[in-house]
């Protein structure tokens, strides 16, 4: 059993808790899908674009996220709170994003870059999915800093205790946490980490099984479609040993959480996506020097 401390040490810097990490984590995210994109625009994989029209699609990606995922969080999560104080809406330094939200924004983002370049929406939604996962391992390994979205208790000895999580562990020292633990004291406390199971599942997995998969040409929809499954159904099965919102609590039967219930319309939207790229055409890769903007 491990113990998940509120504050961390880099290169002899102490940091405070109220460091978002998760900001930091979606920084590395964003310099990653750049990285990788500019990789596929150099094979050719998007004929027609390159890197500068890359980078266009880049900044637009980048407002979708921060809009999307913000106002996605809003309206699945704690609309009543922000009705009641609207100015809460602009306090993002204080958390508060929604994947799912986050996802329609890129959406809508591509959709317009894709528009503006005359371009099928898919073809560029099928280019820009690979690159996504990175940034969301990241962005959950800062959850798991933060000390945020933590996991049911556990008997494993793979449980982490977070101190944020219990109202009897509230200030208490780092020093005086890691005596508890060394003691047993802390042995009921422990949770699963359940921010790492999906930095494992949504970032590495998910890249792997993408990056993979779209290493040839793959008919139109397909990339997007075992995006859209894969990442529904992580989530879907992670969010049995997470903690649901404190608002929202479960939603039906004594278990279905909002993440989940968000995810269901993915998983179908993907397979539908996927019986559609049976008889769609494969988008074949051009040199990069034959590319144009």
């Amino acid at each position: 059993m491990a113990i998940q401390l509120p504050q961390f040490s880099l290169f002899g810097l102490t940091l405070h808790p109220a460091v978002h990490w998760y900001g930091v984590m979606y920084l590395l995210g964003f310099g990653l899908a750049w990285w990788l994109g500019r990789r596929r625009i150099r094979a050719g994989r998007l004929p027609s674009v390159d890197e500068t029209g890359f980078g266009d699609l880049m900044f637009y990606g980048m407002l979708g996220v921060i809009l999307g995922g913000r106002l996605g969080y809003i309206l699945f999560y704690d609309l009543p709170a922000y009705i009641a104080q609207p100015l809460q809406v602009f306090k993002i330094w204080e958390g508060g994003m929604s994947f799912h939200g986050g996802l329609l924004g890129v959406c809508v983002a591509t959709w317009w870059w894709a528009r503006r370049r005359k371009l099928h929406f898919f073809d560029a939604i099928d280019f820009v999915a690979p690159l996504v996962p990175p940034g969301l391992g990241l962005g959950r390994l800062g959850n798991f800093i933060n000390g945020e979205l933590w996991g049911k208790y556990t008997e494993g000895g793979w449980g982490v205790v977070f101190p944020h999580a219990e109202a009897t562990l509230a200030g208490l020292s780092p020093a005086q946490l890691q005596a508890q633990l060394a003691s047993g004291a802390l042995d009921r406390y422990a949770r699963h980490p359940s921010p790492l199971y999906q930095a494992l599942l949504e970032g590495v997995v998910l890249f792997a099984a993408l990056w993979w998969y779209s290493r040839r040409p793959r008919p139109r929809y397909a990339v997007a479609g075992v995006f859209a499954v894969l990442y529904g159904v992580f989530r879907f099965a992670v969010e049995f040993v997470r903690v649901p919102d404190p608002q929202l609590g479960y939603l039906a039967f004594g278990w279905l959480t909002m993440g989940q219930l968000l995810s269901l319309p993915l998983v179908a939207v993907g397979l539908f996506w996927l019986w559609l790229s049976r008889r769609s055409p494969t988008l074949q890769p051009q040199p990069a020097t034959a590319a144009k903007d």
